[in-house]
């Protein structure tokens, strides 16, 4: 779980609305300069004291739980000793060399370290993280807004333990915690019998290349109506005739349903470039990937019907070719244009309507 941090220091007016919503939001920690402004908020959230430059820390913690100091902070020695059960870290600004050695130090030996990184790269936290990989801290990364939040919880896979905003308006803690939230799940995998196939003729179908490598016993799923869809294999597996595309998924007909994340479904015709859609392996495991486009042409279209166990019906129509392939139990690789009835796919049964993608709990008939 990652820590968002709202950042209240440069707070002059709405800071009360500013503290009610991340506290509706339950944000893990409120960061100030002035003690005052930690009064009274509940155990549920991190109290965090960051002094202004040049203010030293106050002999009297009380309302704290974590003080993060700059070098030449004063009063750290004496404020640690009388206060035995408040945190303290340190905050580095990373400008060059030598502060990012420093910020790799405190991020191996501290509690807690705040960084700021003053260049747009990533590549000065990717160094740090690297450095204080199995460190027992937690790295904070100051960040001016919710799309910087994003890439910095995603940076080497692993990203910042947390990162601190200053909200600029009401709204901006709600979209944080959003984002911070924003992780995958596993999904409820079913094996579907198939029922029969079926050559419905000439139809556009999709193909999804993204900006990731798909593992091979990953794909998306793709349905034709809401409620079914089944597991499509990427073209990781080697193919006569012409080479892997381990990007791509050849997920099947422009009207398909898929899904894009956070429980929301997609028309393939619908995803573009910059775009996310859920790939899924074997097991239910789940991450967000980027579309880098969708491929959109006219091709023949085979239509597979499949059960699940309880009587609920799938069906998936895709391009009627040999080297479009679906996944089965253990990973196995079928190739669609081979499925037969009683062989057995891989697949997922959601149980809420769409309204524009989003799941709602209405009457609606899909045949």
């Amino acid at each position: 779980m990652k820590l968002c941090w709202i950042d209240v220091r440069a707070i002059t007016t709405g800071k009360q609305a500013v503290l009610e919503e991340a506290l509706h939001q339950r944000v893990d920690g409120i960061v100030a300069a002035d003690p005052a402004d930690l009064v009274g908020l509940p155990p549920t959230v991190k109290k965090v004291l960051f002094p202004n430059t040049g203010a030293a820390v106050p002999a009297d913690l009380s309302d704290v739980d974590v003080v993060v100091t700059r070098p030449g902070t004063a009063g750290v020695a004496e404020a640690a000793a009388a206060n035995p059960g408040v945190e303290f870290g340190r905050f580095v600004e990373i400008t060059d060399r030598p502060t990012l050695d420093e910020a790799c130090v405190a991020a191996r030996d501290e509690r807690w370290s705040l960084l700021l990184f003053r260049d747009p790269t990533k590549i000065p936290l990717e160094i740090v993280l690297a450095a204080a990989d199995g460190a027992t801290g937690s790295i904070i990364t100051a960040v001016a807004d919710v799309a910087e939040a994003e890439i910095v919880f995603g940076v080497l896979e692993h990203g910042s333990d947390g990162v601190l905003m200053a909200p600029a308006k009401v709204g901006d803690a709600t979209a944080l915690k959003a984002a911070a939230l924003a992780r995958p799940s596993t999904l409820d995998l079913v094996e579907l019998r198939v029922t029969g196939t079926t050559h419905v003729g000439m139809g556009e179908r999709a193909c999804v290349d993204t900006c990731s490598h798909f593992r091979e016993d990953e794909g998306i799923l793709v349905g034709s109506h809401s409620k079914g869809m089944i597991l499509c294999v990427s073209e990781t597996h080697p193919l006569p005739y012409m080479p892997t595309r381990p990007f791509r998924v050849n997920a099947g007909a422009i009207h398909s349903y898929t899904v894009s994340g956070e429980g929301r479904t997609n028309y393939l015709s619908e995803l573009t470039t910059g775009g996310k859609v859920l790939a899924v392996d074997v097991k239910g495991q789940t991450r967000l990937v980027t579309v880098g486009r969708v491929k959109i042409e006219s091709r023949p279209l085979l239509s597979i019907d499949a059960v699940a166990d309880d009587g609920r019906t799938v069906n998936l129509i895709l391009q009627d070719d040999w080297h479009v392939r679906v996944l089965g139990p253990g990973g196995s690789v079928l190739n669609s244009t081979e499925l037969k009835p009683g062989d057995v796919v891989l697949g997922y049964l959601p149980t809420a309507d769409r309204h524009v993608g989003y799941p709602i709990d209405e009457f609606c008939l899909e045949k």
